[in-house]
């Protein structure tokens, strides 16, 4: 019987893609090429069991990572490494290409970001953001062999992001902060968490179609820890009265600018999220 971490690791890339509704190779190829363990820090590891909860594993064996589950990388701060089978769908539907530039919001210890490195090859670029300088600094040391990545221990918040194909977001924000918006490349995709400031909220594709123009998909349901820098009380309140009476269904795209109209599903500062085609 093949009990190696790379037999665990290989069925768990082959597992958590494709229950997220994916059999790309790529992706598939993508996590079975990065070691969770090496991303993680040492064992035993606190595995994330809910309401600020955590259960250690039962011993330093890796191939125990190798599970769909929130391993904890700052437990006093409810910081994880995020659920794998969440990511597989959200990286699906940002569907980052050979080539591709790559921006990575809250990288964390960079497990993700390694996963972008894989699939946008050594023709592409990602940059990671990392606001945590101890976790930026974590990240820098685990990525250091990955030549088409550089970690910045700054918000992706404040100033202008470099124009990239796929801006990648692990942490919820209220509202897309307009830097964000105008550094996506025509067909470029934001995939982010937009949570209001308590309850569950939801992963928002947009994509960008023209200088004007942004088509939107809610992808599901999901709880981040907030993104500092891009949350405001009064979208909040807009975002979770959306959530309450709307169906996800409904989100077709994202408008800047003009004043909303009938079609409205959520309002924010300058921008709003319409139920009609972009």
């Amino acid at each position: 019987m093949n009990d190696t971490v790379e037999a665990h690791r290989a069925f768990y890339a082959q597992f958590i893609v494709r229950s997220a509704g994916s059999a790309d190779p790529r992706l598939i190829d993508a996590f079975n090429a990065v070691p969770r363990e090496g991303f993680v820090g040492p064992g035993p590891w606190p595995v994330f069991i809910g309401g600020g909860q955590y259960l250690p594993t039962i011993s330093d064996d890796p191939r125990l990572l190798y599970q769909d589950i929130l391993i904890g990388l700052a437990t006093e701060r409810g910081i994880n490494n995020g659920q794998p089978s969440l990511h597989a769908r959200c990286l699906a539907a940002a569907a980052p290409a050979a080539g591709d530039s790559v921006v990575h919001v809250g990288a964390g210890t960079g497990y993700y970001t390694a996963v972008l490195a894989q699939l946008v090859g050594s023709a592409g670029r990602v940059q990671a953001y990392e606001i945590e300088p101890d976790l930026a600094q974590r990240a820098a040391q685990n990525l250091r062999g990955h030549a088409n990545v550089s970690v910045r221990a700054a918000s992706a918040t404040e100033g202008a992001l470099p124009p990239a194909d796929v801006i990648y977001v692990c942490a919820g924000a209220t509202h897309p902060p307009a830097a964000w918006l105008d550094a996506l490349k025509p067909g470029g995709r934001l995939v982010l968490p937009l949570t209001p400031n308590e309850g569950f909220g939801v992963m928002l594709q947009i994509t960008r179609l023209d200088a004007r123009r942004f088509a939107a998909t809610a992808l599901m349901r999901v709880s981040f820890i907030p993104c500092i820098g891009a949350r405001d009380d009064a979208t909040s309140a807009s975002l979770a009265a959306a959530l309450e009476r709307q169906s996800l269904k409904a989100v077709r795209s994202l408008r800047r600018g003009d004043p909303p109209d009938s079609s409205a599903w959520c309002v924010g500062q300058g921008w709003w999220i319409s139920s009609e085609a972009p």
